[in-house]
């Protein structure tokens, strides 16, 4: 009977030592167990804690001691430690809490290679693993991963002068695998992490039999470990022949570990050759003052950015060989020439000057020696039409930031801005325009054209009204915005966006609509400052006493001539302040009346009911060199599109047929151009 109690009281005190097991990242009194999980009960002899929670047990049962260098074996409750069949002590046992196991910081940094520091100021303990820094607190369930604050299983604590962090903790953050045997007690770490491969390539363009690449590499192992063995797969410095090449690289660290290999696809190409050049004529032999048609058919692989003749004529009036040469450059800075030669013979077709007349194409110019101011002028009328000239082109040299111009204008409205920087900085203009009215204001921009910023006036004149012409034949710059009332907002932005530097040059035209008055500033100021928050600061700049600036009203200027233009050598004279008076006007900063010298801004609608047949129009500077561009029946035509047109020379606009025709012709002053101009009718000469 008593050997009987005996055994009962056995059972029962082994019965209380009995543990559960917790599946991995459980807790105690957690429910939520993985499916799949298997838990079991494992006698305890210690009988003080419970079994480590988080872990499943392997299917296979571990060998008790490693030699893998890749695996550190910590033991329940013990200082003991097993890393490379070595054995080594923590200074604390790993312990379990609440179902949570923690690990002293400090067995893991001598056997892993962990770097700890702390942080006096914010009272936390640091691990550096890598690139990676996990941040704890004693007393605390929150630690930050690469400054992601993150929540733990349990709440770090010190013992006896040792800090402990739940296990998980670490592991996760830093993705190191392992495992529980309940059985052995102990949890076993994988420490094995590949190292990681990586490289780049230069140069970016690669050209074939040409290119010597180089390869820069950047493995390196998360451990600390040194790297001491790579693999190249393709590796080349020089490739032969165009085409795709896969390149692979993997190192190996002195734990013998091999990284996944890293991989780049690179693109050799074929080598920039040099353009060839080549034109044709239509025939090899021709007469002084004959056509001469020219073909070319230069070709390139890539792109053809210059193209330079020598001795092109559209005709010769010598007799005798003639070379002509062309050199063709690509945007590689290559070129090559070709050239060959055309024989004139003695006999004459045209004379110089009814060729000229004849069969200069439009854009292009040729010099003339006739008396201009002998042939009879066009005295005609015009009307003026509604549209506000606010014409911003002084102090046309800025010094210093201001407004240089501020108008407040409603309806109809044209721009014309024309300013150099001066300042020793770069800087960036600005059209701002404020609502000051109780009610919201529609602005509406119908077309719009800006160069620049350039070292050269008249090329950035030029190229402005080219804009502003294509922008009424695609009606690519019709916009509207609402200007709340006291809002403010920058519009023609096309003007700031690019910054100006010292001597650049910027101009635009813009035709504008406001259906209620609004305050227009043009400004110019530094290419960093914000311009809503400096232009309440900015002072009104003054006038530099030589260029123009006014606002004038009436600036479109519509002239109908109903006669027959062109049975005779005449002209029309544009910009003289004679045939063509002058806009008079305000400088709105000044409060002064001016004159618009030379109608800058003033857009000229001419209609010439009746050209005679065979008539050549063609257009003449009187007061200077000229550059720019006209609108003739819809088309836009260069006022010589190499370059400048000057008084002894005449550009060619449009000719007639073998029958009377109307034709129409929008111009507009180019900034930068001297004014007067001509208009020129000549009666052509009869073909052969």
């Amino acid at each position: 009977m008593k050997l009987k109690k005996l055994s009962i009281l056995l059972t029962v005190l082994a019965l209380s030592q009995v543990a559960t097991v917790i599946p991995v990242g459980a807790e105690a009194g957690n429910t939520d167990i993985p499916q799949g999980t298997v838990t079991q009960e494992v006698y305890d002899p210690n009988a003080t804690m419970p079994i480590i929670d988080d872990i499943e047990e392997p299917e296979e049962p571990i060998t008790p001691v490693s030699s893998n260098m890749n695996e550190l074996i910590l033991y329940f409750n013990s200082t003991k430690m097993e890393h490379g069949g070595k054995v080594y002590n923590a200074p604390q046992p790993m312990q379990v809490k609440n179902g949570v196991s923690y690990v002293p910081i400090r067995a893991l940094v001598d056997r892993v290679g962990f770097k700890v520091t702390y942080d006096k100021k914010t009272k936390e303990t640091i691990i550096l693993k890598g690139s990676n820094e996990l941040r704890f607190k004693t007393d605390s369930s929150k630690y930050t991963v690469n400054g992601v604050t993150k929540t733990m299983k349990g709440t770090s604590y010190q013992t006896n002068s040792t800090f402990m962090v739940p296990l998980t903790a670490i592991t996760q953050a830093l993705n190191i695998p392992y495992k529980a045997d309940n059985v052995g007690k102990r949890v076993i770490m994988n420490l094995e992490t590949k190292p990681t491969a990586k490289f780049t390539v230069a140069p970016k363009e690669i050209f074939a039999g040409e290119t010597i690449v180089t390869y820069k590499t950047e493995s390196e192992s998360s451990l600390g470990l040194p790297i001491v063995d790579e693999r190249w797969e393709g590796k080349q410095e020089v490739f032969d022949t165009p085409g795709e090449y896969k390149i692979s690289y993997s190192v190996q660290d002195s734990s013998g570990s091999w990284s996944d290999p890293y991989t780049q696809t690179i693109t050799v190409i074929q080598p920039n050759q040099p353009p060839v050049a080549f034109f044709s004529t239509d025939k090899a032999e021709y007469m002084m003052g004959e056509l001469i048609t020219y073909t070319d058919e230069s070709t390139d692989d890539g792109e053809i950015k210059t193209t330079k003749w020598e001795n092109k004529e559209f005709a010769f009036f010598t007799p005798g060989p003639k070379t002509i040469k062309l050199t063709v450059t690509d945007n590689k800075g290559l070129s090559s020439t070709y050239e060959t030669s055309i024989n004139i013979t003695g006999d004459s077709l045209y004379s110089q000057d009814d060729f000229n007349m004849l069969f200069i194409p439009a854009g292009e110019k040729f010099s003339f020696i006739s008396n201009v101011s002998s042939r009879s002028k066009l005295n005609y009328t015009f009307n003026d039409k509604p549209s506000t000239l606010i014409r911003s082109n002084s102090p046309e040299t800025v010094d210093t930031e201001g407004i240089v111009y501020q108008e407040t204008a409603v309806g109809d409205m044209r721009f014309m801005i024309h300013h150099v920087n001066n300042l020793d900085k770069n800087v960036k203009m600005y059209v701002v325009a404020t609502n000051k009215n109780s009610t919201a204001a529609t602005l509406r921009t119908d077309y719009l054209g800006f160069a620049g910023p350039s070292y050269i006036a008249t090329a950035a004149g030029k190229k402005s009204v080219l804009n502003y012409f294509q922008s009424m034949k695609d009606g690519s710059k019709q916009s509207s915005i609402t200007l709340e009332p006291g809002e403010r907002k920058i519009v023609m932005t096309e003007l700031n966006k690019q910054k100006m530097k010292n001597g650049d040059v910027i101009s635009l035209f813009s035709d504008m609509y406001s259906d209620l008055p609004v305050q227009f500033d043009v400004i110019m100021i530094d290419e960093k400052s914000e311009p809503l928050s400096v232009i309440d600061q900015l002072p009104v700049l003054d006038s530099d006493g030589v260029h123009n600036r006014g606002t004038y009203p009436n600036s479109t200027r519509v002239i109908q001539y109903s006669d027959q233009v062109g049975g005779e050598p005449q002209r029309l004279i544009l910009g003289d302040n004679l045939d063509d008076p002058n806009l008079s006007g305000m400088d709105p900063m000044y409060e002064e009346v001016t004159s618009n010298a030379g109608n800058f801004g003033v857009l000229y609608k001419i209609t010439f009911d009746n050209v005679a047949p065979n008539t050549l129009i063609s257009f003449n500077p009187r007061g200077g060199k000229y550059s720019g561009y006209a609108m003739v029946n819809g088309d836009i035509v260069p006022i010589y599109s190499l370059g400048q047109v000057k008084p002894d020379e005449q550009s060619v606009l449009y000719r007639t047929g073998g029958f009377e025709q109307k034709v129409e012709i929008l111009l507009t002053a180019a900034p930068g151009s001297n004014l007067p101009v001509n208009l020129l009718f000549t009666p052509l000469p009869q073909k052969k």
